[in-house]
């Protein structure tokens, strides 16, 4: 019988773009490929910083909290529309204790 059997533990892990999570690099590559579309210099310049600086508060919002923290606060403020309804939990403004 062997022993040194290996158990992953980084299954569930975050999707990752380089160090960054997708959430935190989301803002950055719309900015960019928003800045890229102006065409000039110091409107991408602009977009970069903004979406560098939108990045940066959406990384010191996640801090401390659950890894899918961003996903919850979405399904929690986004419409709910066929597309971004979920099938097996109710809606976000159904709001009623059970117990």
């Amino acid at each position: 019988m062997r022993t040194d059997t290996y158990i992953p533990r980084r299954l569930d892990d975050a999707w990752k773009l380089g160090f960054w999570d997708v959430d935190v690099a989301a803002p950055v590559l719309f900015a960019f490929f928003i800045g890229y579309l102006s065409g000039t210099k110091v409107s991408f310049a602009v977009c970069m910083v903004t979406g560098f600086a939108i990045s940066r508060w959406v990384s010191k919002l996640k801090a401390d909290k659950h890894p899918a923290f961003a996903v919850h606060w979405l399904w929690w403020h986004l419409p709910s529309t066929p597309l971004t309804s979920l099938r097996a939990t109710p809606s976000s403004h159904i709001r009623r204790m059970v117990g």
